[in-house]
């Protein structure tokens, strides 16, 4: 009877789902796993480099006036709004990271893992900040050191969660779930 339900389409009822599927979901989550790392490391390794070479230094022209590199201590949000709530932006970027855990056990999109993992990295550099930098734990201050004229100062972790936060808004624009459903309202 079993071998009948399958030919025909009929659903296994108590089966979580397919065998094809689960290893895809994998292959998902570990995509999210290998962003999330490198934009860790990437941020990590730069804000360290930003710390030893220009700290206290000069800021350094790339782009004439347009672009530098300068260190600054931010304690606050972006635009450095908010340096008086730095235990509250700890908190909302451990609360992400937990959500984005738990999203990533029903994950079977591609973009979306790409996107999360983004957010991932990029809150877990921000927050490792918050808590291991200056002036103590869950009050430090993030590095930021990418310094276009006109604009907010900001760092590796930032960009991540700014394209990510741009991907997830995309395929939500584009009716793409985490799950890979896609919806055509």
């Amino acid at each position: 009877m079993a071998e009948a339900e399958g030919v025909i389409g009929t659903p296994d009822v108590g089966r979580a789902e397919p065998e094809a599927a689960q290893p895809k979901g994998r292959r998902r989550i570990l995509a999210l796993l290998v962003v999330a790392v490198l934009v860790y490391l990437l941020d990590l390794g730069s804000k360290m480099l930003v710390v030893a070479r220009l700290e206290h230094h000069a800021p350094i022209e790339i782009i004439g006036d347009l672009l530098k590199f300068e260190a600054v201590r931010n304690p606050g949000a972006a635009f450095g709004f908010g340096e008086a709530f730095t235990i509250i932006f700890t908190l909302i970027a451990a609360t992400v990271i937990v959500v984005i855990v738990r999203i990533s056990r029903k994950l079977y999109s591609l973009p979306w893992a790409i996107a999360l993992g983004g957010l991932l990295g990029g809150a877990l550099g921000n927050l490792t900040d918050r808590i291991f930098r200056s002036p103590g734990v869950f009050r430090g201050a993030v590095v930021d050191f990418i310094a276009p004229t006109h604009f907010a100062v900001f760092n590796l972790a930032d960009s991540a969660i700014v394209c990510g936060g741009i991907l997830i808004v995309l395929l939500s624009f584009r009716g793409i779930d985490p799950d890979g459903t896609v919806h055509k309202d």
